[in-house]
């Protein structure tokens, strides 16, 4: 069985490539599709096949910004398991706030290190992708109606 893609969604191309490597050298096999913007992201999810495994959101996006992605992930039942990691370079309290009010599943600093944002990937792919349960038969809720 194919794993399951990571939705990246974050336009700048440093941290993409970041993530890329860091994915690379963990060995993370899940393959990784990156939306460099809020309305490529949306546009991916309602179009795939597949619901990803996870999407790691950054907040600021041109076009739509994540909170309003994840707003509009939140909005839609068959997106209602789907898990979403914030990851991003904002501190500020409100966007932590904002985020686990609109369902994030947990919101993450992007490290500016390398070293640092390799354990970062390493535990969130380890956590999010090894160690984490699913809703068992909440798969055909992804389904388009």
């Amino acid at each position: 069985m194919k794993p399951k893609t990571i939705l990246l969604v974050e336009d700048n191309p440093s941290d993409i490539e970041l993530t890329r490597r860091a994915l690379q050298k963990i060995r993370i096999a899940n393959e990784l599709v990156v939306a460099e913007d809020g309305v490529d992201a949306l546009d991916y999810l309602y179009r795939a096949q597949d619901q990803p495994a996870l999407v790691l959101l950054d907040l600021k996006l041109p076009r739509v910004g994540g909170l309003d992605v994840l707003r509009r992930i939140r909005m839609e039942e068959r997106f209602r398991y789907l898990p979403v990691v914030i990851f991003t370079t904002s501190s500020e309290e409100q966007d932590i706030i904002k985020s686990y009010d609109l369902g994030a599943n947990s919101y993450m600093l992007k490290p500016v290190d390398f070293m640092q944002f390799m354990i970062a990937i390493d535990t969130l792919g380890l956590y999010w992708l090894i160690l984490n349960r699913t809703v068992p038969g909440k798969d055909d809720l992804w389904q388009t109606p």
